[in-house]
């Protein structure tokens, strides 16, 4: 017999008037949210939701990798990932989201780069955001390994490996 486990994520989004709107979760800090500014009566400042989505696909990496990695002993220090979120006409006709593209820059010891590349795909494979959409995201990561563990970046010899 399967015990399959449900997750739930209750937000609340209100909006009374003006460009703002506010998102709150339990125990977290309520967030400002605005259209983009480069949409008519957007914002400067304020986190949007399309923000929200692109750092949601990069952060679902960084801590799928984390973990991952951390399973099956990688040797990850440091992982900064870099995303952009394309939006133009799509094939259907309307406007939104075409394509997430993302960079990953991934440190590790000297020698571990094979592992946490191989760890760093299998996160791409894993990642439940990624996995929920309906549009193509791109990945690059490229692994330096620092000499000294992550305190030092001081003569960091790097290595480029393809995802």
């Amino acid at each position: 017999m399967s015990v399959v486990k449900e997750l739930q994520f209750p937000i609340s989004v209100r909006w009374r008037g003006g460009r703002l709107a506010h998102a709150d979760a339990h125990g977290k800090e309520t967030l400002a949210l605005s259209i983009p500014p480069e949409f008519r009566s957007g914002l400067e400042g304020p986190w949007t939701p399309e923000d929200l989505l692109v750092t949601s696909v990069a952060s679902s990496f960084a801590l799928t990798l984390a973990a991952l990695a951390a399973r099956r002993e990688a040797p990850l220090i440091d992982v900064t990932v870099t995303a952009t979120g394309h939006m133009s006409r799509r094939d259907d006709g309307s406007f939104g989201f075409t394509v997430i593209e993302a960079d990953a820059a991934l440190e590790t010891i000297p020698g571990g780069e094979d592992a946490v590349m191989d760890a760093a795909r299998e996160a791409e494979r894993h990642c439940l955001v990624t996995r929920t959409l309906d549009i193509p995201v791109h990945l690059a990561c490229s692994v330096t390994a620092v000499a000294d563990g992550p305190r030092s970046r001081r003569g960091a010899e790097r290595a480029t490996v393809p995802a």
